[in-house]
């Protein structure tokens, strides 16, 4: 499963990055299984994901731009409500695209991912990145399962701030929001969202 999510998370080439790994053990391989399925659907069910972690509002659009009553799907957009303004380009709102889900099932292992980008709003002409971080920023999700061992993890590759797209009220934002991330601030709230993946509502 090692070399399995090296292939599922990005290569780090720029900026910062970020790892965060909440591990559950449980007392025998059916509730191991269970409790696999449990967390892959809260992985997927991103709606839910403000309630889970406590913080962030987190919303899913169809490719169309439609909000979405359901599970994500590759293609889907991510409205996210971080706490604070947000930017003009992204009507108050930070956004990243589901660029990719995977899943394995192989006897002892279980394992699904996805990768969201920063990517514009599917909401308005505006094509500039409404987001905190430029677009070659990537955050992985992962959930697997090795035998009675369950992992939820986020990892944050190639993170810098976006400066370069917006007026200079969304640069300003997106330089305090994105140095804020790269010094850490961000790692309690992905803490919360790993944990949740796995526990459910605090």
């Amino acid at each position: 499963m090692g070399k399995l999510k090296n292939d599922l998370v990005p290569q780090q080439l720029v900026g910062s990055r970020m790892d965060v790994v909440e591990e559950r053990k449980l007392s025998s391989l059916m509730r191991a299984q269970e409790f696999f399925a449990a967390a892959e659907k809260r992985l997927l069910a991103v709606n839910e994901w403000g309630e889970i972690s406590g913080l962030s509002d987190f919303k899913i659009f169809t490719p169309e731009g439609k909000e979405a009553l359901r599970l994500a799907r590759k293609g889907d957009f991510i409205r996210i409500d971080i706490p604070g303004p947000g930017p003009l380009s992204g009507d108050g709102f930070d956004w990243v695209m589901v660029e990719e889900i995977k899943s394995e099932h192989d006897g002892d292992q279980d394992m699904i991912s996805m990768c969201v980008r920063p990517c514009s709003s599917p909401l308005n002409q505006d094509k500039e990145v409404a987001h905190f971080l430029k677009d070659h920023a990537t955050s992985t999700f992962i959930i697997h399962r090795d035998r009675i061992t369950v992992w939820a993890e986020e990892h944050g590759r190639n993170e810098q701030a976006n400066v370069d797209d917006g007026n200079l009220i969304d640069r300003t934002r997106n330089l305090i929001v994105g140095v804020g991330a790269k010094l850490g601030l961000s790692y309690p709230q992905w803490k919360l969202l790993v944990k949740g993946l796995l526990d459910g509502k605090p």
